[in-house]
């Protein structure tokens, strides 16, 4: 069974014939077909990587949605996730990731807690001590 894709409505969208040499900040949800060169960045928004984009860049965003070819570091603060014939050739960062049987990763991963905003904690999980009867009637 194939896994369904959530995106929210894509707000900026970058078509096949678009060709960027430089760093793209956005807010939202892009989807870039195109290619792009530099850095892509963002404060807690999704990017999507359509399956005919060529990425070489470095990215920092929310979540990161590969389908085409990126090559550089993605650092996403809640997700990454990488379907077929999507392609990546360098070290990914988040606290979830998901690569779809088909989707390649050639770099290193690390998944870590996402880290709390300024201001919040983070809750502890309390270990109750618990007590085992070895006893049967």
């Amino acid at each position: 069974m194939k896994k369904e894709r959530k995106t929210d409505s894509i707000s900026t969208f970058l078509g096949s014939d678009a060709n960027v040499d430089g760093s793209i900040e956005f807010q939202g949800t892009i989807r870039v077909d195109g290619k792009v060169t530099g850095k892509i960045s963002s404060n807690g928004g999704t990017l999507i990587v359509g399956e005919k984009a060529v990425i070489h860049a470095d990215i920092s965003v929310g979540v990161a949605i590969i389908m085409g070819e990126v090559d550089g570091t993605v650092d996403a603060k809640d997700r990454i996730e990488v379907y077929p014939p999507g392609r990546v050739g360098g070290d990914i960062q988040a606290p979830v990731v998901s690569i779809e049987p088909g989707g390649i990763l050639n770099g290193s991963c690390t998944m870590k807690p996402p880290t709390a905003s300024p201001g919040k904690t983070t809750a502890t999980p309390k270990i109750h001590p618990v007590t085992v009867d070895s006893k049967r009637n």
